[in-house]
């Protein structure tokens, strides 16, 4: 069945069943969150920004954590050697994002002048490559044992 939620999912049947349980799933958070909101709102004062943006957060990061826990993002990787090469791959990766978004800052906004942009850009840039560096490693290390599993 096509829908316009289509272009989301993938093309693994299987794998689109499983996000269409993690969407739907995080849709029913996503409105327990936001009736919880409601009943605070009369206790404490909350913002209508902050409400809709931890509103998000909350379905984006529950879809994203139970999408990287499942073990269904690396579907061929069920071999040592697979898993080596596909860690290698992970590496580069995101070494090369630190690398370009390194370079574009530099190129875009100059060298930082102080201590504190230092310290501001490195930090991001340490973040958000450990970030995507473990999350891709929980991916891989699930579905390598998951694909090790059903073998």
């Amino acid at each position: 069945m096509k829908s316009w939620i289509s272009f989301l999912l993938p093309n693994d049947e299987y794998k689109e069943r499983r996000m269409l349980y993690f969407f739907s799933e995080g849709a029913i958070i996503l409105l327990l969150s936001l009736i919880i909101m409601i009943i605070c709102n009369k206790f404490i004062n909350i913002g209508v920004e902050t409400a809709l943006l931890l509103s998000i957060a909350i379905f984006l990061f529950y879809i994203s954590g139970r999408y990287i826990i499942s073990g269904i993002e690396y579907t061929n990787i069920a071999t040592e050697s697979s898993y080596k090469r596909q860690l290698r791959s992970i590496v580069v990766k995101t070494s090369s994002f630190v690398i370009l978004y390194s370079l574009f800052y530099v190129i875009y906004f100059g060298l930082p002048s102080n201590i504190n942009e230092w310290t501001e850009i490195i930090a991001l840039l340490a973040g958000v490559g450990l970030l995507w560096f473990f999350t891709s490693y929980i991916s891989l290390k699930r579905s390598y044992k998951k694909n090790k599993e059903l073998l």
